[in-house]
């Protein structure tokens, strides 16, 4: 595979609108995890969630873009806009481009089905239903997104839980370090709903408090939405315009442990091996990994496993390498998770900085690595790791490098 750089990144998540407000808030430790008001909570366990700030309209993009679009293709649009412009470069509808488009999809339209739905059983109008309806399928947002910004390359929607738009990232970069296009965008995006909140809750999965990843005290995860957005682009085309990127995507692994549809394999040997998949693949060796952003879901199988798959890669050098998560500032994004830890890990390597996890205060001897806690901690990351490790069994690692 060539060249891949990241040139562009654009974030909505519960901590900002926007890249840079996300940053500097997750950089001092402040959590967007607080009171759901998007819907009514009554009668679930919990009553949090990670909500991001209503999606504003993005000036430049035409009415018709949001034409029925639903919560979900809103982040995609807004993250999107800003990573494009981050790199510098413009496409619209108008303007078409031969760019591919790599997105992870959830829920999608489903909340706005879910309020249609509500409005029948209440004996309201039925009129608006097929407008309601229309952002339904998964593919819903990464099909109005090429759309607006006339992408007309591959276009493809990747359903595969938590590492949806991880497997996303890594597909896109193949496409773009293949030759087949010279310019990707990548990433996903996720909205918070009934159905996912009902779910999680019925599993036990979810904290009646902020999510606390890898400490002690942790009882469960704190569902988040929003979006995360990277353009890729060669290397050739990228030095061409002179683009200064954040970093490079050297390659990713995915596998399946194929052993339970909500509960990880507790010995860590199928992320182990999803771990070195990924850094086979991107031709680096263990000893050269100076950051881990962690699944970290916070849930007492999920975090022990993941820890105990680092430890069987890794070995002694565990303790020398900083492994945080970011769920428990920005929740669980679900399909958009992959895609906003990846965009986040590619700041920590352009910036020096390692992003804390938010909510980690008592460490846990089933978890024995350096959570870094309170605020970002300045350090060179010359390679890091993004892992996504989902239900049924769908594991997916980027492997991140400096683009200097």
């Amino acid at each position: 595979m060539g060249q891949v750089w990241i040139t562009g990144i654009g974030l909505v998540t519960a901590l900002g609108p926007d890249r840079e407000t996300t940053w500097r808030r997750l950089a001092l430790g402040e959590s967007g995890i607080g009171p759901l008001t998007l819907f009514d909570p009554a009668g679930f366990r919990t009553d949090i969630a990670a909500q991001a700030p209503a999606p504003g309209r993005v000036a430049s993009l035409p009415t018709t873009a949001y034409r029925h679009a639903g919560r979900a293709s809103a982040f995609g649009l807004a993250a999107t806009a800003a990573a494009l412009a981050d790199a510098g470069l413009a496409s619209s509808a108008l303007e078409p481009h031969p760019w591919a488009l790599v997105f992870g999809g959830g829920t999608a339209g489903l909340f706005e089905a879910e309020g249609f739905l509500a409005r029948r059983l209440r004996g309201g109008p039925r009129v608006r239903g097929v407008r309601e309806l229309v952002d339904v399928p998964q593919d819903a947002p990464s099909d109005r997104i090429g759309l607006a910004f006339g992408l007309t390359g591959p276009r493809m929607t990747v359903t595969t839980a938590c590492s949806s738009s991880t497997i996303a990232v890594g597909l896109a970069a193949e496409i773009v370090g293949g030759g087949e296009v010279q310019v990707a965008v990548a990433g996903g995006t996720d909205a918070l709903c009934r159905l996912t909140y009902a779910g999680f809750n019925s599993l036990h999965a979810v904290d009646l408090a902020p999510a606390k990843p890898f400490d002690r005290r942790r009882r469960g995860l704190s569902l988040g939405e929003g979006a995360g957005v990277l353009v890729l682009e060669s290397d050739a085309h990228a030095r061409a315009r002179g683009a200064l990127p954040y970093a490079r995507v050297l390659g990713y692994g995915a596998t399946n442990d194929a052993f339970h549809m909500t509960q990880p394999e507790p010995s860590g040997a199928a992320w182990a091996r999803t771990v070195r998949d990924a850094l086979a693949r991107a031709g680096v060796g263990a000893d050269e990994v100076d950051y881990i952003n962690g699944h970290g879901t916070a849930t007492e199988q999920n975090d022990a496993a993941e820890c105990a798959a680092y430890g069987r890669v890794f070995g002694a050098r565990l303790a020398e390498i900083p492994v945080s998560s970011v769920k428990g500032a920005l929740g669980h994004c679900l399909c958009a998770a992959g895609g906003i830890e990846a965009a986040v890990t590619a700041l920590a390597i352009a910036r020096a900085s390692v992003p804390p996890t938010a909510g980690f205060a008592e460490a846990d001897p089933a978890c024995p690595v350096d959570a870094v806690p309170g605020a970002a901690r300045p350090r060179p990351v010359r390679l890091a790791l993004s892992a996504s490790f989902a239900f049924g069994g769908n594991s997916a690692v980027l492997v991140l490098g400096s683009a200097a």
